[in-house]
């Protein structure tokens, strides 16, 4: 199944989703443990019908959901198909069904409060050095380029967060520099806020030249962080 775009998830106007990295998420109010649990149940019959499902975490108040699909078609410049894990049609019937049975079950969302987090590790030796982080982080080879097209690590149960290789300059450096970085993906309504809570807490911006795509935060010892917004998928006022 094709993976879908940006400006086609947009149009899709899930208005209790948000798209964040490579999915949709969801936060879901509810009651109590068992209220949510009623509800994860109800979210699993909806699956079973669909022949899909979502990721779930539940707390005492909230239940949080995010939808993918691993076998999403990509295909690159040349042509070539790639089977990566994205957000397909599947995702979105299901996601509108799930919207259908909170209404139904007097449950509201939370969209705003969803959160996603990766890792980022600048190198020019991506295919060199993920062997070792998909050992460490996941304890199986198989997460190296996993529905993924490059090297980039991922646990297929989701333990841990995603870690993906940015390009280094390949220069070796006298002094240490920071090299693993975090990206924050945010719902588009709160990226503002989220910036300006870590300049207020001493924070600096330093580079805002893809905002509100991507926004580059620093603490005070220089140590940067990205906050993330995916425009494409965000429904235009």
């Amino acid at each position: 199944m094709d993976m879908l775009k940006g400006e086609q998830i947009a149009a899709a106007n899930l208005t209790d989703w948000r798209k964040l990295a490579q999915g949709l998420h969801a936060r879901f109010v509810v009651d109590g443990f068992s209220s949510g649990a009623r509800f994860v149940v109800a979210v699993g019959e909806a699956g079973d019908a669909l022949g899909h499902h979502p990721r779930v975490s539940i707390g005492e108040g909230h239940v949080d959901l995010e939808l993918v699909s691993d076998d999403a078609v990509y295909r690159d410049g040349e042509g070539i198909e790639h089977l990566v894990e994205w957000v397909t049609r599947q995702d979105v019937d299901l996601a509108r069904r799930i919207t259908e049975i909170a209404a139904d079950q007097g449950i509201v969302a939370d969209p705003a409060s969803v959160s996603e987090i990766e890792l980022g590790l600048d190198t020019t030796r991506s295919a060199t050095i993920a062997p070792v982080w998909a050992a460490l982080l996941t304890g199986s080879a198989e997460s190296q380029g996993r529905g993924s097209p490059s090297d980039e690590v991922r646990d297929a149960t989701a333990r841990v967060p995603n870690l993906w290789f940015g390009d280094g300059d390949g220069d070796e450096h006298e002094t240490a520099r920071q090299r693993f970085h975090l990206e924050v993906y945010v719902a588009p309504e709160v990226a503002e806020q989220r910036i300006a809570a870590a300049v207020a807490a001493g924070g600096t911006v330093v580079d805002d030249r893809d905002a509100p795509s991507l926004t580059v935060i620093a603490d005070q010892d220089g140590n940067t962080g990205v906050v993330c917004v995916d425009v494409s998928a965000a429904k235009q006022e």
